[in-house]
């Protein structure tokens, strides 16, 4: 994966609940890290047809490893104030350098 193709700034977020001095709880994102990565959003070639059990996730980001930041599905990604619930972590070709990571676009609502 070349520099060229990281061009999407993104967030990598903890879901924090923070209780207030009345009580009252409210879930705040902290951000873990913010680095480059590629992102490609969900189409009909093959390679997304191959990830059929992965039939929710809408979007694919690939970053370089992250030193002592151990990336989860706990987390969310940030990218745009668009916010993606990570589905599923992996390492690609298992040589620590890059991190893949399947995501499903979050929309508010209401």
């Amino acid at each position: 994966m070349s520099f060229g193709k990281m061009n999407t700034l993104i967030d990598i977020a903890q879901k924090v609940t923070i209780k207030d001095a009345e009580g009252f709880r409210t879930e705040v994102d902290n951000i873990v890290a913010s680095v480059r990565a590629y992102r490609e959003g969900r189409h009909g070639n093959e390679k997304w047809a191959n990830r059929a059990q992965f039939s929710e996730a809408t979007d694919l980001f690939r970053f370089r490893c992250i030193p002592d930041v151990t990336v989860t599905t706990a987390m969310v990604v940030i990218n745009d104030n668009c916010h993606f619930e990570i589905i599923s972590v992996e390492d690609v070709k298992g040589r620590g350098m890059y991190i893949e990571v399947l995501a499903k676009e979050v929309k508010p609502s209401g």
